[in-house]
């Protein structure tokens, strides 16, 4: 009996669909994430009698056929890129992306990867970080007898020197944008790296040629709405529910037929 195995796949697409829920609810406060969303595809179709064959011999032709469709399967896990919400830190290096674009990270393996989440810090050396302690890039050096740091919307780094009465410059922020973002490749701990889907980095001042501008002293919050993922959840979990209850129904109905006696 087809019921069978195609609800096995109905239950097999809604236990990943609550994967990708619960990930998204893990993660409501991580900074700059961006919720997913699981996408489905019908499979293939067995087809008893094709629409449009011819009838009777007056040329009558049968208008919609017999198909029977064979289950579900996962099309994609697609990223949402809107906008979080703005979280107030009180960290000068700070910052949040308002808008596109992405911050440029040096990995360990010499790669250039990409995160939303502007929490910075300075390492040992005076080095702008990131909480893994990868640097950002251009590289920027925050001299030790700085008193005040600076950074302005077009991701200019200023800082106050002790015994000067003009700030200096150490340093421009640049944001990558894409033209595909959902095609990144996730490689965890807030990063994301460039793929054949995302296409090439396209470098900018933030302001400039349509990416975003940077506000310092905040962070980007978590865009994973709490109530629309329980939602999905409840409605995943009835999903599940009846694709099971396909399943006893059709074990009892050949259980019924292997009763049948000649």
């Amino acid at each position: 009996m087809q019921a069978l195995r195609t609800a096995t796949t109905g239950m097999a697409a809604q236990q990943l669909n609550v994967e990708v829920i619960s990930n998204n609810i893990a993660n409501m406060n991580t900074v700059g994430y961006k919720r997913r969303r699981a996408e489905f595809q019908d499979l293939l179709y067995e087809t008893l009698q094709r629409a449009g064959a011819q009838s009777s011999d007056q040329g009558t032709v049968v208008p919609t056929g017999l198909q029977i469709g064979t289950g579900v399967k996962a099309g994609s896990i697609y990223r949402i890129t809107e906008q979080g919400s703005m979280t107030q830190t009180g960290n000068k290096l700070d910052v949040a992306v308002q808008g596109r674009g992405y911050l440029q990270v040096l990995m360990p393996t010499g790669e250039i990867a990409y995160t939303r989440a502007g929490n910075l810090s300075l390492n040992d050396q005076g080095q702008v970080v990131t909480a893994d302690g990868y640097q950002i890039q251009p590289a920027i050096v925050i001299p030790p007898d700085a008193v005040d740091i600076s950074i302005s919307k077009s991701g200019q780094v200023q800082v106050q020197q002790a015994g000067q009465t003009a700030p200096s410059i150490v340093g421009n922020l640049e944001l990558a944008t894409f033209v595909n973002e959902g095609g990144l490749e996730a490689i965890g701990d807030n990063l994301y790296l460039e793929s054949g889907a995302s296409g090439a980095p396209t470098l900018s001042v933030p302001g400039v040629d349509g990416a975003g501008t940077l506000l310092q002293g905040f962070t980007e919050a978590s865009n994973v709405d709490a109530v629309g993922e329980i939602t999905a959840l409840i409605v995943a979990q009835r999903a599940y529910e009846m694709n099971s209850k396909v399943i006893t129904s059709a074990d009892e109905m050949l259980s019924t037929a292997n009763q049948v006696k000649s």
